[in-house]
């Protein structure tokens, strides 16, 4: 997909090595692709990569074997560790860190949505390195931060003000944006609005738009349409005489994907180093000064 591919031209221009073997769903297994470091190049050229794409539900020996080549490749080049990405579905996301665990793989998960206590345990058994995340963007990463900072300092703060968020993505986005649920959480520490607890309470505070009229009319350009992340949160006082609004809004998946490299290698040294703590946030790379 899209966001594997940027991912994938940020890695190669890292200098990290690509496996040539990767997974997918049934659409595209059983094909390959040429990844460049700049990912709009899509044909062969000096510096490609060619992956073959297997369909993780082909069966056991299917995707067993696919997890032998990626290991054999990983020896022949001399890495000291493979670090699989992880952008694909929420119903996909489980299967596959238990996939990741089972085969010593560490790894960095971007996708969002699935049983994510389930996915500490995996990799908490497993003793394999993992950085999860909503959002692979330091810059929204660090805001992120300074809001749940901001509330521990200063809860009820906003007493009496009042919420609404807007958030827009690409229409093959499933789910509600991990990111917009985390900063909900924090200013709801701020306004006390709500049970943050009460996850279906936390879905309805957030507007969804996936219909593209709707989020050109958001604001949307008409080139972002199948890559952006838009996102409004604004606290209006119970008169409406005060507003405070937060907006950041993203074209493309660059700083995505660069964050996702910075996570690889905060991830990799982990591994090598072979830290007591197995499962990592964007927040720990961004202490660590493990950005690039």
């Amino acid at each position: 997909g899209a966001m594997g591919r940027e991912v994938a031209g940020a890695c190669l221009r890292r200098g990290f090595r690509l496996a040539p073997v990767a997974l997918t769903g049934s659409r595209f297994g059983g094909s390959s692709i040429e990844v460049n470091p700049e990912p709009t190049v899509e044909e062969a050229t000096d510096e490609s990569v060619t992956v073959e794409l297997v369909d993780a539900g082909g069966g056991p020996e299917q995707v067993r074997l696919a997890a032998v080549r990626i290991q054999e490749a990983a020896k022949a080049a001399g890495c000291g560790s493979v670090v699989c990405v992880d952008y694909t579905h929420p119903d996909a996301v489980n299967g596959n860190a238990e996939w990741y665990a089972e085969h010593g793989f560490s790894f960095v998960m971007g996708t969002t949505g699935g049983d994510r206590e389930a996915m500490m345990r995996t990799v908490a058994e497993s003793g394999v390195h993992a950085v999860i995340a909503p959002n692979m963007a330091k810059q929204i990463v660090a805001l992120q931060a300074a809001l749940e900072d901001t509330a521990r300092s200063f809860p009820g703060a906003f007493e009496g003000y009042r919420l609404t968020v807007t958030e827009s993505h690409q229409s093959t986005k499933a789910d509600t944006s991990g990111t917009a649920k985390a900063v909900v959480r924090a200013l709801n520490e701020l306004n006390n609005e709500f049970d943050a607890s009460d996850g279906e309470a936390l879905e309805r505070r957030i507007t969804r738009i996936r219909d593209p009229p709707k989020q050109v009319e958001f604001g949307v350009p008409d080139t972002a349409l199948k890559g952006h992340a838009f996102h409004t949160y604004t606290l209006t006082s119970d008169d409406g005489s005060v507003t405070f609004a937060l907006q950041h809004n993203v074209v493309g998946r660059r700083v995505y994907a660069e964050g996702t490299a910075d996570a690889v290698a905060f991830v990799a040294a982990a591994r090598q180093a072979g830290t007591d703590q197995k499962v990592f946030s964007m927040v720990d790379v961004l202490k660590a000064g493990a950005m690039q």
